[in-house]
């Protein structure tokens, strides 16, 4: 078969692989999309779960609903403001022990496990403070503890995030 000519759209034939190669692989634009889309996807999701150093997603309005419906074992995340901090619990394990005020006005006693993960030096009432924990209801506000990697397979892992380094 060689060139018969022009097509009846006016165009000349494209000598080359037959069409059926051609068509052989038409999924592969179909899947290079596809899988653009999705790292969108799991990267717009991911930015959610673990905010920028010094900014990022907050769960105020889930503590909120936690602490008026008096639930517990939610996995939040968000930021504050250091309001006091409170002498370390040396009973068990040992916490560094901080509250923290929310944007919505909210204030959470942060109990970080320092025998698990690091403490965090100079912190100051007034520093800013992003979280990522496990929230439990009690009636001043709640607790943030879990601010760690995870040692076993019942928690994720959490973090605290100071002046641009985390602590976990």
């Amino acid at each position: 078969m060689g060139f018969r000519g022009p097509r009846k759209t006016g165009r000349p034939r494209k000598i080359g692989r037959p069409r059926a190669a051609r068509r052989s692989k038409s999924w592969i634009r179909p899947l290079i999309f596809a899988v653009f889309i999705a790292a969108a996807g799991y990267s717009v999701l991911d930015s959610r779960q673990s905010p920028a150093p010094g900014g990022g997603v907050s769960d105020d309005a889930l503590v909120a609903s936690a602490y008026e419906n008096q639930q517990s074992d939610l996995q939040v995340q968000g930021e504050g403001v250091v309001l006091r901090i409170l002498p370390d619990d040396t009973r068990g394990s040992r916490h560094q022990k901080f509250l923290l005020k929310l944007a919505s006005g909210q204030t959470l006693l942060v109990a970080h496990n320092i025998d698990i993960a690091p403490r965090i030096p100079q912190l100051q009432e007034g520093d800013v403070v992003a979280f990522r924990g496990e929230y439990e209801w009690n009636e001043r506000g709640g607790v943030v503890h879990w601010t760690h990697k995870a040692n076993d397979g019942n928690h994720r892992s959490g973090w605290l995030r100071h002046r641009g380094i985390t602590y976990d």
